[in-house]
């Protein structure tokens, strides 16, 4: 009988043996892999979290007590184990179940995350309200030691450490974040992990002891206890305890019984912050996730016995197209530098990485150090290339604006994922990019239509002298139009696609591909649309505007971000500035947070879609000519 589908809550685990919960474990990881394999996501990271969430039901008791899992994509075990056993198989899918911690889903989560280094501030919030209210339940964050590159997580320990609040930290520490983890802080971890060796000796000396009859068993869990109280006073800890931090471990995060006896422990220590340092392996239970932790960290949809994505495509994604063409371009230029946060290949630059190793830099889950650090290179003469997930871009704001911007350095921001990303959903969208940068003095934002566009924007912020971004989406965009006047990308000034004297689309990125198909359905109506490219976002063709508004032609806008400050909000601005009409229409993303799904989904649901554009234009050109 299988134990996994009994269990209906946290409840529900905590009547169960250590040899049943070891049986729970591995039916929770095939149900992952299973799952995983046919919806896609985070396999490897949740894979390594099993024991250790098992682990965590047994001896909390949530909702009461309090569980916050940092960035949220290792959450599948305990979606299972907290009443979501019948959706799980929707998990990612349009309108079923998220991958990460989702309030609206249930009362066992505390915080809809996805980004990292964040969960140890929202726990140490959470206790100070407990105890500012006079309530007596324990608060948990699981923090990844990928995540311990983060500044946040020791802005927080360093806060949480000055006082007496009752906290604990439960740091999973398995040498991995998205990447290998990179630094001087991994390295810290690996000292004190002390992993082989020290659980090799102890397995060892506890084998051997229970061969020996009546006295064995009782002997070996004195002595075990004893060998953890010994490493937990000589294999470190010392960076935490100067936090303030009473420090435990390292010990093993796929040993349910130690595991329990240790939070059990942590539960009676009073008034003061308690980390708990234990040893995992990503993806445990899965050969292949194991050896490659990296490729099976987010993945598509598999086949479980090769580890070969269902649906292969042989076409490069945009992040290994961005990749390729600043591999020719360094090779040209040698001020070209690369950095990553811990995605070299997410963001398409592990190729690069072998090409230039002197002249790449991977700096952990760290965005605002790796923008700052962009300033100092460029102010030192280089021409340095973040390339980075827009959505993780955000947490750099402020570094873009004081140490790129004011100083008006050659820092180019290649944003991957810009616009809607489909199965991560609201956490991972990056549908703020122009609404976070068009506000930038000295910007110059760059959106391109497809790869062909791409590489002529990075060769176009190669040769000019102001810090740029350029974004693209997760997918490529196949090459699908030329301008009408032959003209190449120039920084400042749009192209014209297709031309038509009944309404113009401007368009950007993804759109203009949607802009263009919309337009060809529009010709079948009888309505004539030129189609603008206005891959150059900031600056914007303000003489194109004039001589748009000169000819009288109705302005629609396309974009796939927030409407609010975005790309038709500033043409609106420009456009009242030259005396000018208003846009007819501007079509984006409006004020709210869009769910998770596959990306045709969620563009019908914003009615990006090209029929639903070329809907809305008919339906307005056909109000228009009544009145």
């Amino acid at each position: 009988m299988q134990i996994l589908p009994t269990i209906t809550g946290p409840e529900d685990v905590k009547k169960l043996s250590v040899e049943e919960c070891g049986t729970l474990g591995e039916e929770i990881r095939q149900c992952i892999i299973d799952t995983v394999s046919h919806r896609g996501g985070h396999l490897a990271s949740n894979l390594g979290v099993v024991d250790l969430t098992i682990a965590l039901h047994r001896c909390f008791d949530s909702p009461k007590d309090q569980l916050i899992f940092d960035v949220g994509h290792q959450v599948y075990a305990h979606k299972l184990l907290t009443g979501r056993q019948g959706i799980f198989r929707t998990l990612r899918s349009y309108h079923g179940m998220s991958g990460f911690p989702c309030r609206a889903e249930s009362e066992h989560d505390f915080f809809d995350t996805g980004h990292s280094s964040t969960a140890i501030s929202m726990a140490l919030g959470l206790a100070r309200a407990r105890d500012l209210k006079g309530e007596d339940h324990h608060v948990v964050a699981i923090v990844g030691d990928g995540a311990m590159t983060g500044g946040e997580c020791y802005e927080a320990m360093n806060d949480a450490g000055q006082g007496h609040t009752r906290l604990i930290v439960v740091l999973n520490d398995n040498g991995m974040s998205i990447s290998k983890n990179v630094g001087a802080l991994p390295r810290y971890f690996q000292k004190i992990r002390a992993s082989a060796s020290w659980y090799g000796t102890k397995k060892r000396v506890k084998r051997r002891l229970l061969k020996i009859p009546l006295v064995g068993k009782p002997l070996a869990t004195i002595i075990e206890n004893a060998m953890n109280m010994l490493k937990s006073v000589t294999t470190g800890g010392d960076l935490f305890e100067a936090l303030g931090f009473r420090y435990l471990g390292p010990f093993d995060g796929h040993n349910i019984e130690e595991m329990t006896r240790v939070f059990e422990e942590a539960k009676k220590i009073p008034d003061t912050p308690v980390l708990i340092h234990l040893i995992t392996v990503k993806g445990e239970g899965y050969d292949l996730a194991e050896s490659q932790p990296e490729k099976f960290h987010g993945t598509s949809p598999f086949r479980v016995e090769t580890g070969l994505k269902r649906g292969f495509s042989s076409s490069k994604s945009a992040a290994e197209a961005a990749g390729s063409i600043l591999i020719k371009i360094a090779s040209e230029d040698s001020r070209v530098v690369a950095l990553t946060a811990a995605m070299s290949q997410g963001t398409g630059l592990d190729a690069f990485s072998k090409y230039f190793p002197e002249r790449f830099f991977d700096v952990g889950i760290a965005e605002q150090h790796a923008v700052t650090l962009c300033a100092g290179l460029a102010r030192g003469g280089f021409r340095p290339f973040f390339a980075v997930y827009a959505t993780f871009f955000q947490r750099a704001y402020d570094q873009m604006i004081h140490d790129v911007c004011l100083q008006d350095l050659p820092v180019c921001v290649l944003a991957d994922h810009t616009g809607l990303v489909g199965d991560d959903g609201k956490t991972h969208h990056g549908v703020f990019i122009l609404p976070m940068c068009l506000s930038m003095p000295n910007l110059v934002v760059l959106m391109p239509r497809d790869m062909q566009e791409l590489e002529a924007a990075i060769r176009a912020v190669t040769r000019q002298e102001h810090p740029a971004v350029i974004g693209y989406p997760k997918e490529q965009i196949e090459p699908y139009a030329g301008s009408l006047d032959g003209h190449s990308l120039e920084i400042g000034h749009w192209q014209v696609l297709r031309s038509g004297e009944d309404v113009a689309l401007l368009a950007c990125s993804r759109m203009t591909k949607h802009a263009m198909e919309a337009a060809t359905l529009l010709e079948e109506q009888g309505i004539h649309c030129e189609v603008v490219d206005c891959c150059s976002v900031k600056p914007m063709d303000e003489e194109m505007l004039r001589h748009l508004s000169a000819r009288k032609l109705p302005i629609v806008t396309i974009e796939e971000g927030q409407l609010e400050g975005g790309m038709g909000a500033e043409i609106a601005r420009l456009l009242a500035e030259q005396g000018g009409p208003a846009p007819a229409m501007m079509l984006g993303i409006d004020d709210r947070f869009v769910t998770h799904g596959a990306m045709p989904l969620l563009l019908e649901e914003c009615g990006l879609m090209p029929g639903q554009i070329a809907e809305r234009i008919l339906a307005w050109h056909d109000a228009n000519r009544q009145n």
